[in-house]
């Protein structure tokens, strides 16, 4: 069956937006990025924070947690800055209130060992997956501009995370921009040509963010305040304390077993994102973000992948939520 166009998956999620969020049926959304917050997710940290149950629903990318944000299915979601810039463009009613991940290593353009890659022009002819509209596809498409390569010469198709891991073993594909655990999984018969903190330097980089519907934010601003507490705090432990954070230690094999991640693999994937302190959160989030937003939304537009560009996405984020 044919693949639904993005335009019109999120025409359709941005009919929905009648929804009115109640605090007893938070649902939050999630994906397999690996970060600290996965262990006290993991402990029901968040459930003892905000006295409350929370419905923890798993998405493949940032597009899909859009989709669901739109319809009132997830209150609290998880996605990254490409993602955040399209629902944003589209005055999808959200609000972001923690950067939590600057993307570094923790993503990366991998080709397969023997298709023939060993430089940017080699990709020339080549099918590499990514998730559309994804932090990923957006880094692809920097490091495509970069090269003065474009998607007529490379065959960029649109495959899920899982869906690349299984291309991959079908050989299928040639390479692939992505997160984890399928980044992990590649990387064992392919070698990295970039990732997203050299496509940064390039003038494109990519960041993740928590984000509430605003009608639910408004309503239960402590509930939002405290799952960002819990986020921040696990944070700080991850600083205070990676060294311990190995591959056979109790955290990892939390994030392994939330994620779907080897263990092994972990401790190098948490090394590749930053985690933004509770210091360094009102900087990002009151100047930093929203320019970026703005500046990942006109690259967007170039692309073809939004239809317009908005003066200011200043409303689109808010620091009130960790002070």
């Amino acid at each position: 069956m044919a693949r639904p166009s993005l335009r019109f998956l999120y025409a359709l999620a941005l009919t929905s937006i009648t929804f009115v969020a109640q605090a007893d049926e938070l649902t939050v959304g999630y994906q397999t990025g690996i970060d600290p917050s996965k262990v006290p997710q993991a402990d029901g940290a968040y459930e003892q924070a905000i006295g409350e149950k929370i419905a923890w629903r798993r998405f493949n990318s940032g597009p899909e947690v859009v989709t669901a944000l739109a319809s009132g299915d997830v209150q609290i979601g998880n996605l990254g800055s490409s993602p955040l810039a399209a629902a944003a463009s589209r005055k999808l009613p959200i609000v972001a209130f923690i950067v939590s991940a600057q993307i570094n290593a923790a993503e990366a353009l991998v080709v397969r060992n023997g298709s023939g890659i060993n430089s940017p022009q080699d990709l020339v002819g080549k099918t590499i997956a990514t998730p559309f509209v994804s932090t990923s596809h957006y880094s692809l498409l920097g490091a495509l501009k970069h090269w003065n390569l474009d998607t007529r010469q490379v065959k960029v198709v649109n495959l899920q995370p899982a869906e690349i891991a299984a291309a991959w073993k079908r050989g299928d594909i040639d390479g692939a921009f992505v997160w984890s655990p399928a980044l992990g999984e590649i990387r064992k018969t392919g070698k990295t040509l970039t990732d997203a903190a050299e496509v940064g330097g390039w003038g494109a980089p990519t960041f993740e963010v928590w984000v509430a519907r605003k009608d639910f934010a408004e309503k239960h601003p402590e509930v939002v305040s405290k799952f960002a507490k819990v986020t921040l705090d696990a944070f700080a432990d991850y600083a205070a304390n990676k060294a311990q954070w190995t591959s056979d230690s109790v955290p990892v094999q939390k994030i392994a077993k939330l994620t779907g991640a080897n263990p092994a693999d972990v401790p190098q994937l948490l090394a590749g994102a930053a985690f933004p302190d509770a210091q360094a959160q009102p900087q990002l989030l009151q100047s930093q973000t929203p320019k970026a937003i703005g500046e990942t939304a006109r690259f967007l537009k170039e692309q073809g992948k939004v239809e317009a560009v908005l003066a200011d996405y200043a409303p689109y984020v808010s620091a009130k939520f960790i002070q």
